[in-house]
C-alpha cells in the first residue's frame, strides 16, 4: 500500500486540496487529478518543454518535479493565462501565435507560451538572438522555429 501525503496547491488562481503518492509526477497531478490537459508530456526528461507550468512565475518542467515539491506553491498552466471571465479572449502572446502562424499541431504550444510568458515579463523587448535562446529549450517538429519567433516578436511589438 502506498503512503498518500496531503498537498495544497493554488493553479491557475483556484486552490485545490488532494491526497497523492509521494512519487506522483507534478505533470501527472496537473493532467490526471486536476483535469489541466494542455500541460502536454512528450518525452518525460524534461528535454522537449512541452510540460512547461509556471512555479511561483517561473518557467519549470513538471515532468521533473513531484507534485508533493508544489506543496504550498501557486501553478499556472497554459490553461490559466487567458484573461479570468471566460469568454474567446486570448492572452497576447496566444493572440500573436494565432495571428503569426507560431502553431501548427500544437503539442508543443503550451510549453513555448508558459516559457515566453516569464521571458517576455524580463526581456520586454527581446532581440532574436534572445527569441532563439529562450526557445533553445523546447523541441517542434512542425514549424521550422520562424512563426514562433515572429509571435515573439509580436507579442512583445517589435515586430518588423
Amino acid at each position: 500500500m502506498d503512503q498518500q501525503v496531503p498537498i495544497g496547491v493554488t493553479v491557475n488562481g483556484v486552490r485545490h486540496e488532494r491526497a497523492v503518492e509521494p512519487r506522483l509526477l507534478l505533470s501527472d497531478f496537473l493532467r490526471h487529478e486536476l483535469g489541466l490537459t494542455g500541460t502536454h508530456v512528450g518525452c518525460e526528461h524534461g528535454v522537449c518543454g512541452a510540460c512547461t507550468v509556471l512555479l511561483d512565475g517561473d518557467a519549470v518542467r513538471s515532468c521533473l518535479i513531484l507534485a508533493v515539491q508544489a506543496d504550498g506553491h501557486e501553478l499556472v498552466t497554459v490553461e490559466g493565462l487567458a484573461p479570468p471571465g471566460g469568454g474567446d479572449e486570448l492572452h497576447p502572446l496566444q493572440a500573436a501565435f494565432r495571428e503569426a502562424h507560431g502553431l501548427q499541431c500544437g503539442f508543443c504550444t503550451p510549453g513555448f507560451l508558459m516559457t515566453l510568458v516569464p521571458f517576455l515579463r524580463e526581456h520586454p523587448h527581446p532581440s532574436e538572438p534572445e527569441i532563439r535562446e529562450a526557445l533553445s529549450g523546447h523541441l517542434c517538429r512542425c514549424t521550422g522555429y520562424q512563426g514562433i519567433v515572429a509571435a515573439v516578436r509580436l507579442a512583445a511589438g517589435s515586430a518588423p
